[in-house]
């Protein structure tokens, strides 16, 4: 096998993109096979746009049968990631899925079950993985240069979005729809992020969302939790999208050292003693480790979308690692779960998550959604988002 056609599932915001740039070939060794849609509307943009260069098709299952794919991009609504790749891994095709890798943890474990038996290479959209400057804080967690982890703190509030963003879709921002927020759609690159940063998992967690705060949504946009690990690190997560300017600050601070990254710099301060060894045997009262700031070059370019694309490609084509596996995907989602969770019953949420109380949780609200009844879905331009 030279090159993978690869089939794109739903081309709205997100599909539409990576269609784009696989159409174009930018991705070396791989094709646009098929489209997947079912909105008329859109079909018909589809159609006009593409012509009779790329096959477009309305059934699902004539597209998984055509034969005309050796892989999915999955690009649809949160729900129905978990289904559709299970779907694909049964037909014998590769799955590149968008994240989220689904709502509920229990249906992202049967995903993951059907790929791991497989034995076809599964990937997420976790393109912030590619950028160089998160590359370079986990190497210096995992090498030890900052010793053992005592604290993240991580202010993401850089996700403005307006009024007419929510409006531009039914199934946007509702519990129906998306089965989420701030969460569920923008947050889980940092969620994926904090776990595959620090490679530990929090022992519980407490969480206080704000659901419709400061827009007409059913679902939270705004959210503050606290992390508790059972080595006594802690962490704190805060975001919304209805802050201007908002904030990226992401500080990690270990018995060696701290790493601070904002406006796209990376600042390590390293101690010269850790500090629980000057602690031992500082006996001057005030004072405190003296430390020294670390030149931390970094130079390459994040590849983004497109780069996890070609990723994909090289694991399928060359036997290339995975830069985000699909199975990881369980382990942002489930933070996000547990957040949530923390909220609606008011209490501390330990871990491992109680599958079944959150999905209870969950379908109450879905029960009892209003829902949206918009008559003209857009497709909104993504080029400016994370």
């Amino acid at each position: 096998m030279e090159f993978i056609r690869i089939g794109v599932i739903g081309l709205g915001n997100m599909g539409t993109s990576h269609a784009s740039y696989i159409h174009n070939g930018r991705v070396i060794g791989a094709s646009l096979g098929a489209l997947l849609e079912e909105r008329p509307k859109r079909i018909q943009e589809l159609k006009q746009h593409y012509g009779d260069t790329v096959p477009l098709f309305t059934d699902e299952d004539a597209f998984f049968e055509s034969g005309l794919i050796d892989a999915v991009l999955i690009a649809t609504p949160h729900y129905s990631h978990p289904r559709l790749a299970k779907k694909a891994f049964a037909a014998g095709l590769h799955v590149l899925c968008e994240k989220p890798a689904g709502v509920f943890t229990s249906e992202v474990r049967e995903m993951n079950e059907a790929a791991s038996s497989s034995n076809l290479v599964f990937s997420l959209m976790y393109n912030q993985r590619t950028k160089p400057i998160y590359q370079k804080l986990r190497d210096l967690i995992q090498e030890g240069e900052l010793g053992s982890i005592r604290r993240m703190n991580w202010i993401i509030t850089n996700w403005y979005r307006s009024q007419s963003y929510y409006d531009s879709s039914n199934w946007r921002a509702t519990w129906a729809g998306e089965g989420g927020g701030v969460l569920i759609n923008q947050c889980p690159h940092q969620l994926d992020l904090w776990g595959w940063l620090i490679g530990m998992e929090p022992m519980r967690i407490r969480s206080f969302c704000s659901f419709g705060k400061y827009r007409d949504i059913e679902v939270e946009d705004e959210v503050t939790a606290y992390l508790e690990y059972a080595s006594g690190a802690t962490g704190v997560f805060i975001t919304t999208t209805a802050e201007s300017p908002g904030t990226n600050r992401l500080e990690v601070t270990g018995t060696l050292g701290k790493v601070v990254i904002e406006d796209g710099k990376l600042t390590f301060w390293q101690l010269e003693t850790s500090e629980p060894k000057f602690n031992d045997s500082y006996t001057g009262g005030f004072g405190e480790p003296k430390h020294r700031l670390v030149e931390v070059e970094i130079k390459e370019e994040s590849t983004d979308h497109q780069g996890i694309t070609q990723n994909f490609v090289h694991a399928i084509l060359q036997g290339e690692q995975l830069i985000a596996p699909g199975e990881e995907g369980i382990y942002g989602l489930t933070l996000s779960n547990a957040m949530q969770l923390s909220t609606w019953i008011d209490n501390w949420v330990p871990l491992p998550l109680n599958e079944a109380e959150y999905e209870k949780q969950l379908k109450k609200r879905i029960n009892e959604s209003k829902g949206k009844n918009i008559a003209s879905e857009t497709t909104l331009d993504v080029s400016s988002s994370h």
